[in-house]
This record gives C-alpha cells, structure tokens and sequence, in this order.
C-alpha cells in the first residue's frame, strides 16, 4: 500500500486538514478494509471498485466522489484488484459549507455536486500516475470554492480551540474561545456540522487516544485517561469501545502485529 499527504494552501487551511492519496493492490479476488472515526469529515474520489453492504445483506457500489462524515462506529468497504482513492480531508464545521450542502449527521453520504466533473480528470492522470498533478487539480477547485465562500470566524475560533485542546475542552470554555454563549456556539455549530460540540470532541479525543495506542501500544491506560480528561480508565475504555468496537487492549495488541494501515499522522484504514 502507498500513502500520501498533502499539505493544502494557506488560504484553505481553515476549512482543509489535508488532501491525501492512498493505492492498495489486493491480491484477492476480493478484500476489506475498516474506516475508523475520527474528527473529520472527508470527501472521497476513488478509481476502481469500492462497495458496501447495504441493509439488506447485498454490496452496494459506491458512486465516486462520496462524502464520509464523522462515524460512531467503524465503516468496512469492499473492493477488488487496484483501488486508488484521493480524498479531502475537511473540518467537519467546514465541509458542507465548502460544498454548498445542507449539514447531516450521515455517516456516509452519497450526493450530487459539479464537483463529480472531477473525476474523469482525475482518472487519467491516476491511470497515466500523475499523482502530483491529480492533487493540484483539487486542490485547484477548492480555491475556487473557498474563494465564494467566507469562514464564519465564531466557527473559525471555536474549532482552533478545540484542535488545540485535542478534543478535552468544556463546551463552555470553547464558547469562551469563541467570543459566543453557548446557545449560539451550539445552534450555529449544529447548523454548519450537523454535530454538537460535544460529538466532535469526543470524537477528537477518541483519536487522540487511538493514536496512541498505535503509536505505544504499551502505554498506561490509567495515565493516558488522565491526561486526556477522562473520569477514569474505565470510562476511557467504554468511550473507545463506543466508536471503535472493540477495547483498548485488543485495538493495541492489533497494532503490534502490525495489521494497521497508517498515515504519517495515524490510521485512515484498518486492513482486513
């Protein structure tokens, strides 16, 4: 598998964490690979065959591009042979405002957007591995778009806040951050993301603590729960179990053997 990450223009760092292409060549006829949550929200174009179970037992193929929003679970895809994706990788106040779409709280979300006009561009240069250039052509629309559209600074100042805090920041004291009450904070946190304050840093200190246990599989839960403003580790576990389905010990044991794919940051994908 090759992994890389691309930094965004500076005008377009407010709203964009990063652009990154990932390739995996399966030997099988057919493999997976879990998406696990994190704290943002990511817009994928993808080359090749890409599915998911739908609800009723079948695969589902996925039209390309599609939005993954913040997860409470992990998320497994299906795919087959070559599979080239380059994705956006947005702050979830951002990236429904980027896109001109109303928020939701979609998991994966499946739209229609003249951004799609992308991807017969994208898939020659992919095809010809004109990597570089792919990106440039994203990164290329969404100048244009941000050029349309202005960041609303109490957003701007309350995700700031919140990165910074990695996720373990009171609601109040962001609002504080942001120069809003609470009830602004929230109302206009909700209508931009379709998450509350609170779902978005569980979900930033979620990761916090899932990087860490790749990164130091060994390390002391109990310290760990402590630096990151949890109760104590038993409700660090429960809340990791909650978005990643299974514990702490199993997830780092997972991570010595090696089974995870990583990003030069941390985890896009889990492999199979």
């Amino acid at each position: 598998m090759h992994h890389q990450e691309f930094s965004p223009p500076l005008i377009l760092q407010d709203a964009i964490k990063c652009f990154w292409y990932n390739r995996r060549d399966s030997v099988k006829s057919k493999s997976s690979f879990e998406v696990q949550p994190d704290g943002y929200a990511e817009i994928i174009f993808y080359f090749g065959n890409l599915s998911r179970i739908s609800p009723n037992g079948d695969l589902q193929p996925f039209p390309s591009p599609f939005m993954i929003g913040l997860l409470n679970q992990p998320v497994v895809f299906y795919t087959k042979n070559r599979l080239d994706i380059i994705a956006i990788r947005c702050f979830p106040w951002t990236v429904f405002d980027l896109l001109g779409l109303p928020s939701g709280k979609d998991s994966v979300r499946i739209f229609e957007h003249p951004v799609a006009q992308l991807q017969s561009t994208l898939s020659k240069l992919i095809e010809a591995e004109k990597i570089d250039e792919a990106i440039d052509q994203v990164k290329q629309y969404f100048l244009n778009a941000q050029s349309r559209i202005a960041i609303d600074s109490m957003l701007f100042k309350a995700g700031v806040a919140m990165k910074e805090a990695k996720g373990t920041m009171a609601v109040n004291k962001v609002a504080t951050a942001a120069h809003a009450t609470i009830r602004t904070l929230e109302r206009k946190f909700k209508q931009s993301s379709g998450h509350t304050v609170k779902d978005v840093s569980a979900l930033m200190r979620f990761e916090q603590v899932r990087n860490k246990l790749w990164h130091s599989p060994d390390c002391n839960l109990a310290g760990l729960a402590h630096e990151l403003g949890y109760s104590d580790q038993s409700h660090l576990s429960k809340e990791f179990k909650r978005y990643s389905g299974t514990t702490p010990a199993a997830f780092a044991r997972k991570a010595k053997k090696g089974k995870l794919a990583v990003s030069k940051d941390f985890v896009t994908f889990v492999q199979a």
